[in-house]
């Protein structure tokens, strides 16, 4: 039977739960969303004892359904002040499944100053003493924990920042080398674990992929199905396999969507230097991977090793990463992106904010704009807690107002994405309506809008926007909480057999009864879930909105704004 681990960090209590039957058809984000709904209260503060920390595996996690070992972390955000779900690969979600828990909540807020380790076996859990670990960077703290609890274990763990507290501290866990780079890094739930003293949880579980499925013989049928549709489709059959994410780099540059110097430019001339041909190429030659996989099951293997010159492996360097400390930096050297890229996995911080946030100070005049060695010193503070370090830590909109920079590419308080909404107007209402700051996972129309998967929206016109986003933000709701990698939505949108082969893993899984409409109605009952949150927080219609500088400023080359009307935005959620 599944289990909920409760750990109360006020008290040290440590217990496992029974499940009530209302999150028994839950999992992923769908269940972290729907615990912080009923638990939290949505006006905490995000840092104090009323938040909570949830970690959920998905629904297929811990089984042999292709690429499904992703991991959900929700609570309420520092960085937001909203509702929040970040998405990781990595080894834990299947460990977590395969020992039984269905999520692990933590709660309270300690009084002292100590720091505790959470130890998960298959015999139990147990909080154990860990302020050794404290201050330690996330690749020293994986490779103690590994050295102690076994080479197999998972490690969620923190860096500095989330020790500290920061706004856009992330959480992550290793994948199978013992990389500890696989990130829940957006919205800064590191610091709410930091805020609880968790350190770190090591999950040992023999198993990968023995989570009980009811009906073996029809799951094993489907999990072959599937992967036979990932494989035969162009993206995640050539594209992904070939070059992972940093694939993207070229096609969107052509595309004139590719931000550059913090959101003025829609092309970057260097981008071919730091596109994942030039990555794979220089990873080969320097005996790395050009693709790799972030969890073990996974068919598409998009991520990659990349050694750097200081003999240090950074492993992966995706497109969003090596566009925000490329591009949005001017900077187009793969070994500067690298290693801004390794010290914010170290430190414990989300690429896609420290990017953004970089951009901002580069805007300020703080640091020079293609300066990557600048970058690399501003980003060193970070760990030695300096208030420049703290700044960087705080997120691109507390930078701006640091500053008095008003461009800045941030919605609801996180940082934008690597999809210049003027030029890719599906994915700029992702971005002003998700629930969870602007977020291109939440609703990727940069499929239809750029890539022409699962049809075709003019990218550069407003026309079809909102129900491009509408529909792909319930998708992946839906997706989110299965445990599949986000990326199977390619082949899905094109493959009519992609949903009802979803659908039929989780029946098979669990002896459910669900329709491809059943699956559906729960994005948008996930949906309705944070939506509910963020309204109880204080959120109006007026949070759902870009910054103006979107609609003031023309993009070059297209010379296009964003002006998808605010009637369209308020008319996302009517479902």
């Amino acid at each position: 039977m599944s289990k909920f681990l409760r750990v109360n960090t006020t008290t040290g209590e440590v217990k496992f739960e029974e499940v009530p039957e209302k999150y028994m058809a839950l999992g992923g984000r769908a269940l972290t969303s729907q615990l912080v709904l009923d638990e939290v209260p949505p006006t905490c503060d995000p840092l104090g004892p009323y938040n909570k920390l949830v970690i959920a595996p998905g629904l297929l996690s811990g089984t042999n359904a292709p690429s499904s070992g992703r991991l959900s972390v929700g609570g309420k955000s520092p960085l937001t002040g909203g509702i929040k779900e970040a998405n990781a690969g990595g080894i834990a979600s299947q460990k977590l499944a395969n020992l039984g828990i269905k999520a692990i909540i933590l709660e309270g807020k300690p009084a002292g100053s100590d720091w505790y380790l959470l130890k998960v076996t298959p015999g139990g859990a147990e909080l154990l003493p860990a302020s050794d670990l404290a201050g330690k960077g996330t690749y020293e703290v994986t490779a103690i924990c590994r050295e102690r609890y076994g080479n197999k274990v998972a490690v969620i763990t923190i860096g500095p920042a989330g020790e500290m507290l920061m706004p856009a501290a992330g959480v992550t866990n290793n994948d199978s080398d013992g990389n500890s780079s696989r990130y829940a890094g957006r919205g800064g739930l590191g610091a709410v674990m930091g805020s609880k003293k968790i350190k770190a949880i090591v999950v040992d579980s023999p198993t990968t992929f023995d989570a009980p499925v009811k009906e073996p013989e029809r799951f094993k049928a489907a999990a072959r199905k599937f992967a036979q549709i990932l494989q035969s489709h162009p993206v995640t059959g050539q594209g992904l396999p070939n070059y992972g994410t940093n694939v993207l780099m070229n096609i969107i540059n052509e595309a004139g969507t590719l931000p550059t110097r913090n959101f003025r430019f829609g092309r970057f001339d260097k981008a071919a230097e730091v596109s994942g041909e030039k990555l794979a190429e220089v990873a080969v030659a320097r005996g790395g991977k050009a693709t790799h996989a972030c969890h073990p099951g996974c068919v598409m293997r998009c991520s990659n090793v990349y050694p750097m010159p200081d003999g240090k492996v950074c492993a992966p360097i995706e497109y969003e990463t090596a566009w925000c400390f490329g591009p949005n930096l001017e900077i187009g050297d793969l070994d500067v992106i690298a290693k801004l890229n390794y010290i914010c996995n170290d430190v414990g911080l989300d690429t896609i904010e420290t990017g953004c946030t970089l951009g901002v100070l580069m805007e300020a005049g703080v640091i020079p704009f293609g300066d990557g060695e600048a970058a690399i010193k501003a980003l060193e503070e970070v760990a030695r807690g300096t208030p420049l370090g703290r700044i960087i830590g705080g997120g691109s909109a507390n930078a701006g107002r640091v500053y008095g920079v008003t461009r800045v590419p941030a919605v609801k308080g996180q940082g934008i994405p690597a999809y210049d909404p003027r030029a890719c107007k599906g994915n700029g209402v992702t971005y002003a309506t998700t629930p969870m700051g602007a977020d291109h996972t939440a609703g990727y129309a940069v499929t239809a809008n750029i890539l022409k998967v699962g049809g075709y929206v003019d990218p550069l016109k407003p026309e079809g926007q909102v129900e491009l986003s509408r529909n792909l933000q319930i998708a992946t709701a839906f997706i989110d909480s299965t445990g599949l990698c986000l990326f199977v939505a390619f082949a899905v949108l094109d493959n009519p057999e992609g949903m009802p082969t979803i659908v039929e893993l989780l029946n098979a899984r669990y002896g459910f009864n669900l329709t491809v409409d059943d699956v559906l109605n729960l994005g948008k009952q996930v949906l309705k879930a944070e939506r509910e949150f963020n309204l109880k927080a204080g959120f109006t219609s007026a949070d759902d909105r870009l910054p103006e500088f979107f609609s003031l400023e023309e993009l070059p080359p297209h010379n296009t704004v964003f002006d998808v009307r605010e009637e369209g935005l308020d008319q996302v959620f009517n479902f």
